[in-house]
């Protein structure tokens, strides 16, 4: 008989409990959300944080890379929200109605809340401390999950966005999710965030994270998307978080009968980042495109970690993700395509691909298929390697300097995520950041 085996608490763990104990009392809520957040943190509590024998962290051990803990950040004083009108340049070509989170606060008088029809936004921590119906028949059951950091950001969640989209609205701006991290000592942010798009809404989501390259901040932050039935709904996320941050974000969505849902994810910055995604298809003739990028240099770890489930019949997902990688970056990419009986006339493709422009680079990929329908049409592969000589000396032959032909090479290899965007003026704001990131290699 095998002997159980028990890990110790590593004093990130015992810091977090006490976190939680010191917390628990003005974290806002109601009764019902209180008892959330205790079922929550005993989630936590029992499983630890994740380490390589969770098959789904085994190239990302949180255990390991996160030593201490942090504590809560304190909200923004007027210095502090002054700052962050400058942040969230990277689309600032871009005509967007714009929401400040100022570490880990919601500051409505730097955001844009004007009335559109069929439109409303509020602050997370209201709606917990109100109990908004909206918050109750959703939290926590988009995609249900037994994630151990998720469960941590559901004990600890303080505030972040809520926005409700009509049925038939569309709206006129994409929304613009500005998370601003201005700390001057270690600190934690956590954030949860939920968009509700009723039948036949239509919007367009940006997040972009920044911080600042001193200081080791960690981010723990979660959104839950409601798609319903013909609804189209769109998110780009941009994290280019300081040098020394830890930035640990989940997106769980589900999407119903006849609707379009597209995500993209660029890993611009951040010491240590781990996008997590799961996605259900809850409805028969859905689209969903999933797509990203990782920019990786020095020893930067990205983590993307994606399950796709094929609930209906007639849905077709696709998932494309590339990482360009140098230094001692190191990359990560997992994904399932899961399709269940009942989902008949599946069609999904799933393909992640990894340039490596150094020898101690490293790209770990591991796709998966789980297939419990006959009719279907399922598929997915993963490469790695290097910049093609025969087109670098055909670049360079025409006059081209080398660091220039190197960096079209790779533009037009990060390239093929970013032309699935549709918005013109965010694929020339993201191509904008790639350039600079690329010529600002040694």
């Amino acid at each position: 008989m095998a002997a159980a085996v028990h890990l110790m608490k590593t004093p990130a763990e015992l810091t977090l409990a006490e976190t939680f104990a010191a917390a628990e009392g003005r974290l806002p809520g109601t009764a019902e959300i209180i008892g959330v957040r205790a079922a929550a943190f005993a989630q936590f509590a029992a499983r630890g944080l994740p380490h390589r024998r969770v098959e789904a962290w085994r190239y990302t051990d949180l255990r390991t890379l996160m030593r201490e803990a942090a504590p809560l950040a304190a909200p923004p004083d007027a210095e502090v929200k002054a700052h962050a009108e400058d942040k969230g340049a990277l689309f600032a070509g871009v005509d967007a109605r714009r929401l400040y989170v100022v570490n880990g606060v919601f500051v409505p008088e730097l955001s844009d809340l004007g009335p559109e029809p069929g439109l409303s936004i509020r602050s997370m921590a209201s709606a917990l401390a109100e109990g908004d119906p909206l918050i109750i028949a959703h939290l926590g059951q988009v995609v249900p999950s037994d994630d151990a950091v998720l469960a941590l950001n559901t004990a600890l969640m303080g505030d972040g966005v809520v926005i409700h989209v009509s049925k038939g609205a569309a709206l006129a701006r994409p929304i613009h999710i500005v998370h601003v991290a201005d700390l001057s000592a270690p600190a934690a942010l956590v954030v949860r965030s939920l968009l509700v798009a009723e039948e036949e809404a239509i919007v367009s989501l940006l997040e972009t994270h920044e911080g600042p390259d001193e200081v080791a901040y960690q981010v723990n932050g979660a959104l839950e998307i409601v798609a319903g039935d013909g609804a189209k709904v769109s998110r780009v996320k941009v994290t280019a978080e300081g040098a020394g941050a830890l930035h640990i974000a989940s997106l769980n969505a589900r999407v119903g009968a006849e609707a379009a849902f597209s995500e993209a994810g660029f890993v611009l910055g951040g010491a240590v980042v781990r996008n997590q995604i799961a996605i259900r298809l809850d409805g028969a003739g859905t689209v969903a495109h999933v797509s990203g990028a990782s920019l990786l240099s020095g020893r930067q770890h990205a983590d993307t970690t994606l399950a796709m489930e094929h609930a209906a019949p007639r849905c077709e997902s696709r998932e494309a993700f590339r990482a360009v990688l140098d230094g001692d970056a190191r990359d990560v990419f997992q994904g399932r395509i899961s399709v269940r009986q009942a989902a008949q006339k599946t069609d999904a493709r799933m393909m992640s691909r990894a340039l490596l422009l150094s020898d101690k680079a490293e790209a770990n990929a591991k796709p998966e298929l789980e297939i419990f329908a006959d009719d279907v049409q399922c598929g997915h592969g993963c490469t790695a390697g290097a910049l093609d000589a025969n087109l670098k000396f055909y670049l360079m032959a025409r006059g081209i300097p080398e660091k220039e032909a190197e960096a079209l090479l790779i533009e037009a290899f990060v390239g093929e995520v970013v032309d699935q965007i549709d918005d013109e003026a965010v694929r020339d704001a993201l191509m904008g950041a790639m350039r600079a990131f690329l010529m600002a290699r040694p």
